[in-house]
């Protein structure tokens, strides 16, 4: 098993610039208006220096969503119970939850991953990969020990792995639990070091009253374990949720693997952040899709250096956002990948200046 020791140690490669600047000439080589394609010029040159590859193969795609309840519901921060966490991972086993029918219209693989549901066993279709039955209510103990934490990273890491060894060219982020904009809260302000007040908002739709209880939680947990001196690993173990510690699992075995990972919304972002913080350089892995609804997202993307392409509202979860975005992304390539160039219609080049 992974060890904190072993963890520091890992070292992330930065992606290849040349191939990364060969992708931009090529956008520039194109039949169209110089930038015409906007952001997706740049993501693509991006991709293509993460995989070291100016061909662009992003034909196959996975959204890894990782399930776990977390110990925070005791303190009446949700309107639902843990129960929901496992209703909904066994409708993505059955293939019929939100993430799995857009996952299905874009030819996207979803990965239900049990990494810490509230159950004695895992939903059917749901890879088993329990570290415990979710996390224990942060503001009486600690969410996770150092052991457990480390678990769950390492889960993720080598599912990441594993999927890019098996030809997986796209890797998405999505989760699933209850009381997890609560732990990605906590997480956040951990993270920023800024007041709970900022970053935390309704979730899946508190009331005013509540939401302030939400807020009340978040800052007793802060304040009780003492977490804006706190690294991220420590702060993962505190207050954060084994979906989060999966996924930022998913993203540092990305990295390591030279597979581009999309992030989500906000608890996806988080787990991002406390990737890079944990091991830097994980950063210029991560593809960014939507800004979500929660207030702590937007502060964690400009964190990251990252910007959303899509701004629609999105809260729905589960990997959503990113499965929309590696539908996009899939459309823009058409371009790239079935060129037609200047030389092909007898048009003169664009030509840039200054």
């Amino acid at each position: 098993m992974l060890d904190r020791q072993q963890m520091r140690q890992l070292k992330i490669e930065p992606p290849d610039q040349a191939v990364y600047k060969e992708v931009l000439g090529n956008w520039d080589a194109l039949a169209k208006p110089l930038d015409g394609m906007g952001e997706f010029e740049e993501l693509f040159a991006r991709i293509g220096a993460i995989r070291r590859d100016p061909a662009l193969d992003i034909s196959r795609k996975a959204v890894v969503v990782m399930c776990a309840d977390n110990g925070i519901v005791e303190e009446k921060i949700s309107q639902s119970g843990q129960d929901v966490t496992a209703k909904v991972a066994a409708a993505m086993g059955r293939g019929t939850s939100s993430v799995c029918r857009m996952a299905k219209a874009a030819g996207i693989e979803v990965i239900p991953v049990d990494i810490g549901i509230n159950e004695e066993g895992s939903p059917e279709g749901v890879l088993p990969c329990k570290v415990r039955r979710g996390t224990r209510n942060f503001i009486k103990e600690r969410a996770m020990t150092e052991q457990e934490t480390l678990a769950a990273i390492e889960i993720g890491m080598e599912l990441a792995k594993r999927l890019a060894h098996e030809g997986y060219k796209l890797l998405a982020t999505g989760e699933m639990g209850i009381g997890n904009t609560t732990t990605s809260s906590a997480v956040a302000a951990a993270l920023l070091s800024c007041d709970p007040k900022e970053i935390t908002g309704k979730g899946a739709g508190l009331s005013d009253t509540a939401l302030l209880r939400k807020i009340a939680v978040v800052e007793e947990g802060i304040q009780m374990h003492e977490l804006y001196q706190a690294d991220a690993f420590d702060v993962l173990c505190a207050v954060g949720g084994l979906d989060i510690a999966g996924l930022s699992g998913v993203f540092i075995g990305g990295a390591l693997a030279h597979v581009p990972v999309v992030v989500d919304g906000v608890i996806s972002a988080v787990a991002a952040l406390a990737a890079e913080r944990m091991i830097p350089g994980v950063r210029d892995y991560v593809i960014p899709s939507h800004k979500s609804r929660e207030p702590a997202a937007e502060r964690i993307l400009e964190e990251l250096g990252i910007r959303p392409v899509l701004d629609a509202g999105l809260a729905l979860g589960e990997g959503t956002g990113a499965v929309m975005m590696c539908g996009l992304l899939d459309i823009a390539r058409t371009i790239y990948g079935e060129r037609t160039t200047f030389a092909d219609i007898d048009v003169a080049p664009y030509h840039r200046f200054g």
